[in-house]
């Protein structure tokens, strides 16, 4: 049993509300899931929400773990069942595999579900809760190892036939290694580390001179934030999209695709608005690039949900990596395809087989997320921690949230910053960002910074209604970053003028935000209004 010795309570189920509903009126609908009763969910947030609604629905018992911190989450009040497993910092909480497994046992989980994040991709985590005899949900552990690698994973793609970046396949040992691969590949390069992702030890070194304080910095980084300090070299490709494929996979060999999403609006490596289908790719290239994704997933014998990326540059497509988890992102996916996608996922993992072939999906209409983050983008997308005194969440035809606070609830700076993710699908792409652009004006946040208002300012920025996107659009759209004194200072797109015109003027509103509200608490789209 879990116990620090100072207080901490042993594993012991916490009351909830579901728990206390459960007995008066033990309404349970019938599952077809013969395997998985009872389901831990190994994760925080908004996205252990979305895991404990998908289980439920399924008539089959949701078990969650919290830390100190996140005794009042959603997460956890809706659960059937919670587990404090330890002090805030994820250290000595979510990240202890050994407290988990424990969970598990106590609670008589049948599954494990590791969300994203935290341990969602370590291969220690999934064999260890297999040789508990318990079910992982997600990939083998040996897929989860050889994508983790980013040098084995480009080895395996390169066998396959799936276009890879030119570069190193190996890792490089030294400054003086990393440079002479560097010449061969001509500057500029990326240095990139073979474990993890996030951005983390990766620099793009674009002379000679730079490369023996960039390998050293990258190293370090890399050390840090996953204990693997290994780097690799390849081409740096200039101003690409970022494009990727959700699979979806049984254990008899049944494999589809379920559409490409684009994610090229992003800071540091972090994705910030995605969207499904990409507005770029014709109908062949999408084939095309659904097919490739499918050849990768076969070449490491791929089960359950995961996500193919590729960075995509005029005609030219690159394999990125594979992500063996669930996106962040995979909400938009859902919207288009009618696929619950963790739904799924607890499916293949009880044994079932896929119920539907690539024939039978069709992607309908167009969805846009965005991550409603608590950082500032005024200071360079900065944590802001704080109490949520006031939340409001918009609603309404094609408007989803998928959130994981509530009001009162602390934003804690031990933890990921995003607050929640807003979703609008519509029957095409314009409709899509109209709706997103009344859902973000709906959205109100008190307590913490949020990045709302960013949103919002792209949602009316001319390239990407246009569809002009790439890994560089902050870099060449900074005023999308900043406040607006008026309206009269926006220019909007030719195709889409007359439509968002006609929107703002019948809501009669003042201009959305007002320097001088900078400093408040509120968030910096609503404090303006």
């Amino acid at each position: 049993m879990y116990s620090d010795g100072v207080g901490f309570p042993r594993l012991t189920p916490t009351p909830n509300f579901a728990a206390l509903l459960q007995e008066p009126f033990a309404l349970r609908p019938f599952s077809s899931l013969d395997v998985i009763h009872s389901v831990l969910i190994a994760n925080r947030g908004e996205i252990a929400l979305r895991i404990v609604r998908a289980v439920r629905d399924l008539g089959l018992r949701a078990i969650t773990v919290y830390s100190e911190a996140d005794k009042l989450a959603p997460h956890v009040l809706l659960a059937d069942e919670a587990y404090e497993i330890g002090p805030p910092p994820a250290s000595e909480s979510y990240l202890c595999v050994d407290r988990l497994i424990e969970v598990a046992r106590v609670a008589q989980a049948d599954a494990v579900h590791p969300g994203y994040g935290f341990l969602a991709e370590r291969a220690d985590f999934a064999q260890a809760v297999e040789s508990a005899g318990i079910i992982f949900i997600g990939p083998m552990p040996e897929t989860i190892a050889a994508m983790g690698d980013k040098t084995e994973a480009r080895k395996r793609m390169a066998a396959a036939g799936v276009p890879i970046v030119p570069g190193a396949i190996e890792a490089v040992s030294s400054a003086s290694e990393a440079l002479r691969a560097s010449e061969e590949l001509g500057f500029p390069v990326l240095l990139k580390a073979v474990s993890g992702g996030g951005g983390k030890g990766m620099r793009v070194v674009e002379r000679p001179e730079e490369l023996e304080r960039s390998f050293t910095a990258a190293t370090r980084e890399a050390e840090g934030a996953f204990g693997d300090g290994r780097i690799y070299v390849e081409s740096y490709v200039d101003r690409p999209r970022h494009v990727e494929v959700q699979i979806l996979g049984d254990n008899y060999g049944n494999l589809v695709h379920l559409g490409e999403r684009e994610c090229s609006i992003q800071r540091r490596h972090q994705k910030l608005i995605e969207e499904a289908p990409s507005p770029l790719l014709t109908a062949q290239e999408r084939s095309v690039i659904g097919e490739v994704a499918l050849t990768a997933a076969r070449a490491v014998d791929y089960r359950g949900a995961g996500t193919v990326e590729f960075l995509y540059q005029g005609d030219n497509y690159y394999f990125l990596e594979m992500n063996t988890r669930l996106q962040v992102e995979h909400p938009v996916t859902e919207l288009i395809t009618g696929i619950d996608l963790v739904e799924w996922q607890l499916r293949v993992a009880s044994g079932e087989p896929l119920g539907f072939s690539q024939g039978d999906i069709t992607l309908t209409g167009h969805a846009i997320e965005c991550r409603i983050t608590a950082e500032d983008p005024l200071a360079g997308f900065l944590p802001s921690t704080g109490t949520i005194s006031h939340l409001e969440v918009p609603a309404g035809l094609g408007v989803r949230w998928d959130g994981g606070v509530l009001e009162g609830l602390e934003v804690s700076r031990h933890y990921d910053p995003l607050l929640g993710k807003l979703i609008t699908h519509g029957s095409d792409r314009l409709s899509a960002v109209v709706r997103m652009a009344r859902a973000l004006d709906e959205l109100e946040v008190v307590g913490v910074k949020t990045s709302a208002f960013f949103h919002r300012r792209v949602m009316e920025e001319t390239d990407f209604l246009a569809g002009n996107l790439s890994v560089a659009y902050l870099d060449e759209h900074p005023d999308v970053l900043l406040p607006r004194a008026s309206e009269d200072d926006l220019v909007i797109a030719a195709a889409a003028a007359a439509l968002m015109e006609d929107y703002h003027r019948r809501r009669h509103r003042s201009p959305r935000f007002n320097r001088g509200n900078a400093g408040n608490q509120m968030s910096a789209w609503r404090a303006s209004k």
